[in-house]
């Protein structure tokens, strides 16, 4: 599902316009990333939960000519899925 099928979706779902839809998915994605940026971590209780964790840097190697290099520490994105969320899935 990319998002425009997802804001159909969201419209057809809760009666919204899908011009009202797409901005309500718009402003989650912004507030959650931004969320994220500043350390904080978001959970929908039954969906799951985005944290942001460190990576630390450690050494690699070139696959193509097996040279080891060094990949610097960086912060990921992680999530979380929720009980059910799992338990619908299964």
């Amino acid at each position: 599902m990319n998002k425009a099928q997802l804001i159909d979706a969201i419209a057809g779902d809760s009666g919204l316009t899908k011009a009202d839809a797409k901005k309500a998915l718009d402003a989650f994605l912004k507030v959650t990333g931004d969320a994220l940026k500043s350390g904080d971590r978001v959970t929908l209780v039954g969906f799951g939960s985005f944290g942001v964790s460190e990576r630390s840097a450690r050494t690699g190697r070139n696959p193509q000519t097996g040279k080891e290099i060094t990949i610097p520490a960086k912060k990921v994105i992680k999530f979380k899925a929720g009980s059910e969320l799992t338990d619908s899935v299964n």
